[in-house]
């Protein structure tokens, strides 16, 4: 005797008419709209970084040594929320590019300072201005000050995780 099979589905048509998603209840939660807004900015900073092979993280890291001369590792891991095996690697690749070089820190004998080389410099500084100017291009419908409320907001956010 064959096996009883499952009554299928009905057909759905899928065309300009069908109705709107509701996605009311994830569109009220912060994770939901903050993962959709960095998705939208990230898709825009990962085409435009592609000429200087470098992703999110990487500029991010590159970024705080080109600001903060001698940083440590722990001071990257600690400001960017990376654990210290995961910045390892990281900070390995930038450093074999010629992007970045380690020094004796001088107040620390067991840290190394982090510095950019002018490579480094150029590179970060070329960067910085491509993504100050994405930032602007992908919020152009918000006015400064709610732009710099969204900033606020978000920072509290995640400035407030235990």
């Amino acid at each position: 005797m064959p096996a009883a099979q499952p009554p299928s589905a009905p057909a759905l048509a899928w065309t300009d008419a069908s109705p709107a998603v509701n996605a009311s209840f994830l569109e009220g939660l912060i994770g939901y709209n903050a993962r959709r807004a960095a998705l939208a900015v990230i898709g825009v900073f990962l085409e435009r970084m592609a000429p200087f092979d470098l992703r999110v993280v990487d500029f991010s890291v590159l970024t705080l040594i080109a600001h903060n001369p001698g940083i440590t590792s722990r001071q990257l891991s600690a400001a960017l929320a990376i654990l210290p095996p995961n910045l390892v690697g990281l900070v390995r690749q930038l450093e074999e590019r010629g992007l970045i070089e380690k020094h004796p820190h001088p107040h620390d004998r067991r840290a190394q300072g982090l510095y950019v080389t002018e490579a480094g410099r150029s590179l970060q500084s070329e960067a910085q201005a491509v993504v100050a100017s994405l930032e602007t291009e992908a919020i152009t419908h918000l006015t400064e000050d709610e732009r710099q409320t969204l900033i606020r907001l978000l920072r509290k956010v995640y400035h407030s995780q235990p």
